[in-house]
């Protein structure tokens, strides 16, 4: 199946073979492109992310350093159960808020929180065993990281301002005296976006390189394919004249080899038959009547049949190659051959042209006798027809052969082995010649050779030759009729 649809030609596959290695060329580009545009994107993309975070941290690191300066006085003396120094450290921690959303907050050791300015109900709860939405616990860390002395937690929190969630980055101390969680913490959804932007701007110029090599693989697509269909029509052009010229000249070595046989026939095997039927005439007239039947007889038949011979030879010579064609031209030459082809087979025909002489080039003359003569052929064997008719013209365009008949049509192609050498040979000297042949038909058309159905019944061929085949005008129009 695969076989059967596609079957490149010559041309395709040069073609495909010049395209096919500058398309992988071009992918192997665009993919290695894509790549290490992503890679190397992908990596500073990453560092920007840690250059924000960094500073996000370090921003987070001086706050609870300048918050823990701002307690330290009392921090520093107090005793480790020392309420009213507690009291003044929560009162200056709920004080210090910054931004929309900035705040500090402090839990126990054991979960509780003690400073929430921005969430007042977080106050005195204890919150331990509390996680995110994504199960990151979070009070239990901020615990962790205070008694290990400080540290930094990512987790998702709820914005004050708007009340969504984002992800946060806190930075917590422990003040292991009064067994406090002492920290603040920043949203970091800005370092994100920023980030999710980048990434998609890198998307973008992946994108874009992929259109640019695209671009630029279809542009040298398109110039290969040019420059082969340039290639290939030219090649074309040069064998289809190389073809063209070979094949008139297959056709004058046969019109030339037509002519020597008629010559031979008409000159040398007639001529010897015409001496034959001579000398038997001549015995015959020296027998006299007074010769026996037995003699006679044979030399009648004899003759009778050297009569038949001539006729036979001449009109064998007289298809091969018609002297009046060449004499008279060609409608005196059609006329004889409907003459003849009407006493040979009864079949009524009508025969109208204008009198070309020698208006016609040798080659069309000759194309246009050989596609009547065998048009006749066809009708006398195949058709049935009663009535032929036969017309000649020359007009603006050219000149036109119509050969109709009222037989029963051309039977219509099954077989792919497409129409019969004799419309195929009609047709490549229409071809050759830069002429057309039409078949119309009751039954079916030739395939091929721009047959149409007709409604009517018979066969019609109409072979046509252009201007270029005409030479200049100088008769009048003149009918020749045929019984």
């Amino acid at each position: 199946m695969i076989r059967f649809l596609f079957r490149p030609n010559y041309a395709q596959k040069l073609s495909l073979l010049a395209t096919l290695p500058l398309i992988v060329a071009c992918l192997a580009i665009a993919a290695l492109v894509a790549s290490q545009s992503r890679s190397m994107a992908e990596r500073e993309i990453q560092v920007l992310e840690r250059q924000l975070l960094e500073a996000k941290k370090a921003e987070l690191r001086n706050y609870v350093t300048q918050a823990r300066n701002g307690f330290m006085h009392i921090y520093g003396p107090a005793a480790p159960d020392d309420p009213e120094a507690k009291e003044r450290v929560t009162q200056i921690l709920s004080a210090m808020i910054y931004g929309k959303d900035g705040f500090f907050f402090v839990y126990d050791y054991d979960g509780t929180n003690l400073v929430s300015p921005r969430q007042t109900d977080f106050i005195n709860r204890n919150w331990a065993g509390l996680r995110d939405k994504r199960g990151v616990p979070v009070v239990d860390r901020f615990i962790d990281i205070a008694r290990q002395g400080a540290g930094w937690h990512s987790f998702m929190w709820q914005k004050p301002s708007t009340g969504e969630e984002a992800q946060m980055i806190a930075y917590v101390v422990g003040l292991q005296d009064w067994q406090w969680a002492v920290g603040t913490g920043v949203f970091i959804d800005d370092v994100l976006a920023s980030v999710a932007s980048s990434r998609a701007e890198l998307e973008t110029r992946v994108r874009r390189t992929f259109l640019y090599i695209g671009a630029i693989t279809l542009v040298a697509l398109i110039l290969v394919f040019a420059s082969g269909m340039l290639l290939n029509i030219r090649e074309r052009r040069l064998a289809d004249a190389k073809l063209k010229e070979l094949t008139q000249r297959v056709f004058d070595a046969q019109e030339e080899e037509r002519g020597r046989v008629a010559r031979e026939l008409h000159d040398s095997i007639s001529q010897l038959l015409v001496g034959v039927r001579y000398a038997l005439e001549t015995v015959k007239r020296r027998l006299g009547e007074d010769a026996p039947v037995t003699a006679r007889e044979p030399l009648d038949k004899g003759v009778n049949g050297l009569a038949t011979a001539i006729a036979e030879v001449r009109r064998i010579s007289r298809d091969l190659r018609p002297g009046v064609l060449d004499d008279l031209g060609l409608g005196p030459a059609l006329k004889a051959l409907t003459d003849d082809f009407a006493q040979r087979t009864g079949i009524e025909t009508e025969f109208s042209t204008v009198v070309f002489r020698n208006r016609l080039d040798q080659e069309a003359k000759i194309a246009l006798y050989r596609v009547a003569q065998e048009a006749l052929t066809n009708i006398e064997r195949h058709s049935g027809a009663t009535r032929v008719t036969v017309d000649l013209r020359g007009h603006a365009k050219g000149a036109t052969l119509r050969i109709s008949d009222n037989g029963s049509g051309l039977p219509p192609r099954q077989t792919p082995g497409g129409p019969g050498i004799g419309l195929r040979n009609m047709q490549e000297r229409m071809e050759q010649l830069d002429g057309t042949l039409r078949i119309l038909s009751s039954r079916g058309a030739a395939s091929g050779l721009g047959g149409i159905k007709g409604s009517g019944g018979g066969t019609v061929i109409e072979a046509s030759l252009p201007l270029s085949h005409l030479l200049p005008p100088g008769d009048d129009v003149v009918a020749h009729r045929a019984p």
